[in-house]
């Protein structure tokens, strides 16, 4: 036997997927994580994958992790205290930032305080020209004395990020050199090494985020590689990225700001595996977990990629996919503020002490409790039996709501989940406006935790027809990591007209083409097949930003100027509606994406079934204003053809599916439901 396993880590618990290479079995498991002790909630679900499924540990042969240890470290500012230098004249780089506020429309925009606070930034003494030339050589006196200054303050990196940097590293990589030098105990990083491009803030930030996370990042990388080994498993760990692909675990410790999207971007990967598998090209896919909601769009069949993501406050401009995070998970907590309105989150129970009715010692009201007073949950074991549903606890914890509202419990548990709904009805407008889509036209592909109890919902607000809950949704974050590709990004800073780039053009795509197969198959010992995705940042001169234009490598080796303005014409106009072949287009970076492509499981099909499924029994359920007596299924005896019809309960070890009226089911080869809403007019 021999055994693949995905594993995601989130605010709550730790998902396992396992692919039995030689049966195509899957198996799946949840465990609490421990967040005062990284890699003990791996070895305890290696034993208990052991014990429930028979997976020796020694059989593993691949083992790839996402984690949302990175981001947490932003968002709760938990990270290394760092010092920055610049150039000298060049230390507001993060307060000036972009000078705009936030929020542009609002009067309360603040700006954030930066990571690296201004006692902690020192400029030193260089100066590169725009062309990467030196105006002034570094001067290493200034350097050694912002090292002494920087210890002063309790440093313990340096990130060094000097203007025009993206041009050439030279001056970077000398600072680096005698800082390495003058003070082994500090960690440093470039903006070069980092995510060479132009515009010193986004580089500078960029690099910030790496340096600010990579203690807890590294530390937890290395608990993660012992336990592994204490659990006799032998493969090397792979890390997913926030660009949708995999790394190794090595790498990961020091290029870690490709992996603050960890967790978020292996949910997007799973849930774009399962809508091709149901042959849907087009969908939303919505990832609730205990802390958040994690939307993202798939279109054709291809998850969406952005820059300037945000992490808690602070943009990042790398390649990533690209997802909006909602506060609203099944851990957020509900309460009345001070003038009697119910609100719904961003804070989260997380797995310590959870939500009331888990039993940990939470006594405030959750959307999990609502669903448990609702009648929803209760009728199946809950997270493989990892914790117990205890229903006076979440009655209790309820009546801290209702009674200030005034309500019954399961009026105020109806309330929350309506609160929860209107929450995410709102920022998933956000989004599909930003890509300028119409959200009927997509199916929701609702996974997670969370995801199938609050997803027929959403979808009925958003009037959208079609709805996909996977297999295993509680895992499908995990399975993300399985079907996740080797990839990575490689970029080079340009800066002219494309007529003057057009000489070096070829030369240029051959040295970062070298690079990014040297990265491959060196770096991560990949030798099966790949893919080579090139693109470039152009915009017409006199414009404040580019956009993203996909190539030919056809193109760019042999220097088809006319190739590359016509696709460029071509994007722009479906960006924008308006193009102008005659005006001067600029060419700011060459960008080349490389992934190695892995096997994708083969997943079993289920036996074959038809007509209506039959319900385990009845059960009373709580919504519509009203009691209801709703059929329970149970998921894993669900054939492939059966139909079924909302109202309706479908309980599995994972998760619970919850299906209003007006949804009729059919359940596919795959073991998908398809879910399809005929509107309010049926």
């Amino acid at each position: 036997m021999a055994y693949r396993v995905g594993v995601d880590i989130g605010g709550t618990f730790i998902d396992f997927c396992v692919f039995d290479t030689e049966t195509q079995d899957l198996s799946t498991l949840k465990v609490l994580t421990t967040p005062a002790e990284p890699g003990a909630e791996v070895m305890e679900g290696m034993r208990r994958l052991e014990a429930a499924y028979g997976i020796e540990p020694a059989a593993v042969e691949s083992f790839i992790h996402g984690t949302t240890v990175g981001v947490n470290t932003v968002i709760q500012r938990k990270g290394a205290t760092m010092a920055l230098f610049t150039t000298e004249n060049f230390t507001d780089v993060l307060e000036v930032a972009r000078l705009r506020m936030p929020e542009s429309y609002s009067l309360f925009s603040t700006r954030p305080e930066p990571l690296i606070t201004r006692d902690r930034v020192f400029g030193i003494k260089e100066r590169l020209r725009a062309d990467g030339s030196v105006h002034t050589p570094l001067d290493e006196a200034s350097v050694l004395d912002g090292i002494e200054r920087a210890k002063a303050r309790g440093a313990e990196g340096i990130i060094v990020s000097l203007l025009h940097g993206f041009r050439s590293a030279v001056h970077e990589e000398a600072a680096a050199a005698i800082i390495r030098r003058a003070a082994p105990e500090l960690f440093v990083f470039t903006s070069a090494e980092i995510w060479p491009v132009i515009r010193e803030y986004e580089r500078t930030t960029t690099a910030i985020i790496n340096g600010y996370v990579h203690p807890r990042v590294s530390d937890y990388l290395d608990k993660l590689e012992d336990a592994l080994r204490r659990s006799g498993v032998p493969a090397e760990p792979l890390i997913t990225k926030s660009n949708g692909g995999v790394m190794s675990a090595e790498l990961g410790k020091t290029s870690c700001v490709n992996m603050v999207l960890s967790g978020t971007a292996s949910g997007v990967i799973g849930g774009a595996f399962v809508a091709r598998a149901c042959g849907v090209e087009n969908a939303v896919t919505l990832d609730i977990g205990g802390t958040s909601a994690d939307v993202a769009v798939v279109i054709d069949g291809a998850p969406q990629y952005g820059m300037g993501e945000k992490i808690g406050e602070f943009p990042l401009y790398i390649p990533s996919v690209s997802v909006t995070s909602i506060g609203e998970g099944g851990g957020s907590i509900a309460r009345v503020d001070e003038f009697g309105v119910l609100k719904v989150g961003p804070e989260s129970a997380g797995s310590d002490p959870g939500p009331a009715c888990y039993g940990q010692g939470g006594e405030r009201p959750t959307i999990t409790d609502a669903f448990a007073v609702s009648g929803f949950l209760g009728h199946h074991d809950l997270a493989y039996n990892s914790v117990a549903l205890d229903m006076e606890k979440a009655r209790a914890a309820m009546a801290t709501v209702a009674d200030p509202l005034g309500l019954s419990l399961e009026e105020t548990a109806e309330a929350i989940i309506q609160v929860a709904i209107a929450g995410m009805y709102m920022e998933i407008n956000k989004l599909t406006a930003r890509y300028g889509i119409d959200i009927r036209d997509f199916a929701l592909v609702t996974f997670g935790g969370a995801g199938p109890m609050l997803g027929c919902f959403l979808a009925r607000e958003l009037k959208m027809g079609r709805v996909v809950i996977p297999p295993a949704p509680g895992v499908t974050s995990a399975l993300g990591g399985l079907v996740a590709d080797i990839r990575n990004d490689f970029v080079r800073s340009l800066f002219t007209t494309v007529e003057e780039a057009m000489p070096d053009l070829p030369k240029t795509y051959a040295g970062l083409k070298a690079q990014a197969l040297d990265w491959l198959r060196e770096e991560q010992h990949h030798e099966g097949e790949h893919m080579l995705l090139p693109s470039a940042d152009m915009r017409y001169s006199g414009q404040s930003f580019e956009i993203e234009v996909p190539l030919d490598a056809a193109w760019l080796e042999s220097g088809d100027e006319a190739r590359i303005l016509d696709a460029f014409h071509r994007r722009h106009e479906d960006v924008y509606a308006f193009n102008d072949p005659e005006a001067e287009v600029q060419i700011m970076n060459l960008r080349l994406v490389v992934a190695g492509e892995i096997e994708k499981p083969a997943l079993k099909e289920l036996d074959i079934g038809s007509g209506p499924a039959t319900p385990e029994h009845e059960i009373e359920v709580w919504f519509g204003g009203a009691r209801r007596t709703a059929p329970l299924f149970e998921r894993d005896k669900l054939l492939a053809g059966q139909t079924l019809s909302g109202p309706a309960v479908i309980a599995q070890s994972d998760t619970t599916s919850c299906i209003p009226d007006g949804f009729e089911g059919v359940v596919d080869a795959g073991g998908n439901i398809v879910l399809t809403w005929a509107g309010e007019d049926g």
